[in-house]
């Protein structure tokens, strides 16, 4: 398996994508983090320049709903670090609310964010990739793509389906090549995304859920439930159970 030196990770001013860059970060591997919010990006360098010396960590404010500008941060990080060699679309909202409710503003947000931004940065990644003819392009989803969900998960989760079946389809495109693609399927990870939901099960915290999914990510697995217990078996049954059942199952 190749060492994957420099790493891109949107999304990385909180939760998992600051969760994962910490891990990363001591393996020894440079960074390239993203976010909008500059002032917490700008604190996490610090911290893990301090700790890690030995490696490089390079910071760009990005909104990932401005598209041009995805692809102008991506260029720019990967003539600063000389390549790019795993990208993690890991950017992500869940403002989601029932349809048909009043709040349309937010479900398009929701799907603009989650869906049509992840496609600029799977874009922007794919023309790094493919001008390299290698790279490792990371797609986090979340287990509530396994199928449909009611309420306010109903457009957050049809998002996620989508950003899986773009991966599924570069999986095919790409197999006989260097190019690898990675879809993981977190399930109940505390990060700010959820920390107000009340109804969580099988959650775990921040580190624990990091740690399964940097396993995945290394493996170059092409796709994975994380943690995998209990959402390898949770996703089958939600893929294959009748709905009445999985609505339980899903509290």
């Amino acid at each position: 398996m190749p060492v994957r030196k420099n790493i891109l990770i949107t999304g990385a001013s909180s939760g998992l994508g600051e969760g994962m860059a910490r891990i990363f970060a001591a393996k020894g591997r440079n960074l390239a983090l993203c976010a909008r919010r500059m002032d917490r990006l700008e604190t996490l360098k610090a911290e893990l320049e301090e700790k890690h010396p030995d490696i490089r960590v390079l910071i760009k404010p990005l909104d990932v709903a401005d598209y041009d500008q995805v692809f102008a941060v991506f260029d720019a990080f990967r003539t600063e670090l000389g390549g790019i060699d795993r990208v993690l679309v890991n950017a992500g909202m869940g403002k989601g609310q029932p349809i048909g409710t009043g709040y349309f503003y937010a479900n398009r947000q929701t799907a603009e964010v989650n869906f049509v931004a992840a496609l600029a940065q799977m874009e922007a990644a794919m023309e790094i990739f493919r001008a390299q003819n290698d790279g490792h392009l990371v797609v986090i989803s979340s287990v509530s793509a396994m199928r449909g969900m009611k309420k306010n998960l109903t457009t957050y989760a049809a998002t996620k389906a989508g950003v899986a079946m773009l991966a599924e389809g570069l999986q095919m495109e790409l197999m006989d090549t260097p190019i690898k693609v990675t879809t993981l399927f977190p399930g109940f990870i505390r990060s700010e995304i959820n920390e107000k939901l009340k109804n969580t099960p099988f959650i775990v915290d921040t580190e624990t859920g990091c740690k399964a999914l940097v396993k995945n990510i290394e493996k170059e697995v092409m796709h994975a439930a994380v943690p995998s217990w209990p959402w390898s078996p949770m996703g089958f049954a939600m893929r294959n159970f009748p709905l009445k059942i999985v609505d339980k199952l899903m509290g």
